[in-house]
């Protein structure tokens, strides 16, 4: 029988020795995508694993990270849970995982449990959330966006466009690895 892959909750003591329950949940999708001439970040293709490092996730090339931020370790990973984009698909947007450039598509959790400082264990990795990446014009470039629906893809997106991470502990992130959150 495979594995059990339900969202579930997990306690921590808070200082006045309180459980504190924190969401637990899966890895749905790894995406990267390696440098390539003359063509943008977006969608990132799906990998079955790859290895977090602090530079960024290898085999993944983020050109405004690199080339706008000189490699900022804040923004080595981005991570979104599917239920955005499933949010986003309830608006008329049909996003797909990988479309926003995110690395790290999550389940069970909800977009609002992370937040700045946010340490995530993921697989063999530990990360800790940075900041929301902001919606930007490259993704204008998505097939159902374009020039025309942008601004309003760009509002749509606002709040919603997932968290920079930074890695803490490198390690290999598997598809189906348990996400979890803690203190």
């Amino acid at each position: 029988m495979g594995a059990d892959l339900t969202p579930s909750l997990e306690g921590n003591m808070n200082s006045a020795g309180a459980s504190i329950a924190h969401p637990v949940g899966t890895v749905r999708r790894i995406g990267a995508k390696p440098r390539t001439p003359h063509e943008h970040g977006l969608p990132k293709p799906e990998v079955l694993e790859a290895s977090f490092r602090r530079s960024g996730v290898e085999g993944d090339y983020n050109v405004y990270r690199e080339t706008e931020r000189a490699g900022d370790p804040e923004m080595a990973v981005l991570l979104i849970p599917e239920e955005t984009l499933s949010d986003l698909n309830r608006d008329g947007w049909p996003v797909r995982p990988g479309d926003l450039g995110e690395n790290l598509t999550t389940a069970g959790i909800p977009y609002e449990a992370f937040q700045p400082s946010t340490r995530v264990r993921v697989g063999e990795a530990e990360l800790q959330t940075s900041k929301p990446c902001t919606p930007c014009t490259n993704l204008y470039l998505l097939p159902y966006v374009g020039a025309a629906r942008g601004p309003a893809f760009l509002k749509a997106t606002l709040g919603r466009r997932g968290w920079y991470a930074r890695v803490l502990e490198e390690g290999i992130v598997r598809r189906g690895d348990p996400v979890r959150l803690f203190d």
